[in-house]
């Protein structure tokens, strides 16, 4: 009977497993926050449901030291043994992809690719490039944990040093010819019929034998959150909805009641700022771009001819070029996106500013104050008080000196008890 139990048991759990016995994950973005979740995930994953393989199709230009480290770690800890595959013909895995690439299991390359190119670039915490001193630190620290991860999967370490130290990026053939890669596959079937029944030797030392004939390949597509959070952090898309935001609240400020700005400002500073969380973000110059908006608006109380207003243009361009610390120009906002959205949002404010400034020196025209400068018609004599008929209403009047019935007058003042004191206009 327990014989029994067990047959069933396997024929029924049996295709599961081998639905999920290769698992096959997407990487075609910078190494951030976002990508690093999506391949931890996929390697729980393959643990949980002990997957005989994740192939893991990489194309990126690199990115953060953390989120690589982060990956570097899951991978090595795995159960499962991981391949990276660096893919379609044309992609590359360059900088913290090389680093990946080296740690896993297996590293493919289809052809066409290239790899290494992996010299760290360090930025202070202002934005510039550190000082030789911090930067060779930075550079022994990435060249020793290159040969640390090279020795121990077998790898050639001299190229993998060489590719740290010396920025040297490798075409897939030279990879395969110096012992750095594994395999050239122009698609995931190579590497099944390349690699099954192979011994693989893990992080730790042990063998395994990979059975991968006939194994079906499971894509794991991101989560609609992580498809969500890639696409905001998206370093353009985050600097274009930290300025709609910061306009679209000015307008309110300024101009309260709108109600439309304000909510779109409001939910475009909020995504922004969720996508900072993801972005190295460099605080100093958020503050820059913060204090352009201060000095538009002091432009509106001080004015000073423009001073202030080129004073924030300044500080804006200052802080915009600041505003993402990262190693590689992908999870920088582009120049190309940074001086139009610059050029443009300060020209707005400033055209805010004319208005605002325009509407405080216009003559008031409304209220006792509109009343000054008013013209009417003298209704009695005039000496000097009377009767006088201005903005189609009859009121008390004190002229300066007697001004006969029928005469032109202009307000002069409103008196109290809105009495209006006039003059005889000159023809």
């Amino acid at each position: 009977m327990k014989k029994l139990i067990r047959a069933l048991l396997a024929v029924a759990v049996f295709p599961l497993l081998a639905d999920a016995a290769i698992l096959k994950i997407t990487v075609d973005a910078p190494i951030h926050p976002v990508t690093s979740e999506y391949i931890r995930q996929a390697i729980d994953r393959a643990d949980r449901e002990g997957a005989e393989l994740l192939i893991m199709k990489i194309n990126t230009p690199g990115g953060l030291d953390s989120s690589m480290r982060e990956i570097i770690e899951k991978i090595l800890a795995a159960k499962t043994p991981v391949a990276a595959f660096v893919a379609p013909s044309g992609a590359r895995s360059a900088s913290a992809g090389f680093f990946i690439g080296i740690a896993c299991d297996l590293f493919v390359m289809a052809p066409g690719t290239n790899t290494g190119a992996a010299h760290p670039v360090g930025i202070s915490l202002t934005g510039q490039s550190m000082d030789k001193t911090m930067e060779d630190k930075v550079t022994h620290d990435a060249a020793s944990y290159i040969k640390s991860l090279a020795e121990k999967r077998g790898r050639n370490v001299k190229m993998a040093e060489d590719a740290v130290r010396n920025s040297l990026s490798y075409t897939e053939k030279e990879a395969l010819k110096g012992g750095l890669i594994d395999l050239v596959a122009k698609d995931e079937d190579e590497i099944v019929n390349a690699f099954d029944g192979k011994a693989i030797r893990r992080f730790q030392g042990e063998e395994q034998i990979l059975r991968l004939k006939d194994r079906p390949i499971t894509d794991v597509p991101m989560s609609s959150r992580q498809k969500f959070l890639l696409t905001i952090s998206n370093p353009n898309l985050a600097y274009l909805l930290l300025m709609i935001g910061l306009l679209g609240l000015y307008f309110e400020f300024a101009h309260p009641g709108a109600i439309l700005p304000g909510v779109l400002g409001g939910i475009s500073l909020l995504l922004a700022i969720f996508s900072f969380q993801i972005l190295p973000i460099n605080y100093v110059g958020l503050i820059f771009i913060l204090l352009a908006i201060g000095l538009f608006i002091a432009e509106v109380k001080v004015h000073s001819f423009g001073v202030l207003a080129i004073g924030g243009i300044v500080s804006m361009l200052i802080g915009s070029l600041m505003l993402v610390k990262a190693p590689i120009p992908e999870l920088r906002p582009s120049l190309r996106i940074v001086i139009p959205v610059t050029t443009g949002i300060s020209l707005i404010f400033i055209f805010l500013v004319f208005l605002v400034v325009r509407a405080h020196r216009r003559k008031v025209a409304t209220g006792i104050e509109g009343m000054v400068g008013e013209m009417g018609t003298a209704v009695t004599d005039l000496n000097p008080l009377g009767n006088v008929f201005v903005h189609g209403e009859l009121w008390q009047a004190e002229a300066e000196g007697f001004v006969p019935k029928g005469s032109a007058v202009v307000v002069v003042q409103v008196l109290d008890h809105l009495r209006l004191k006039v003059r005889q206009a000159i023809p």
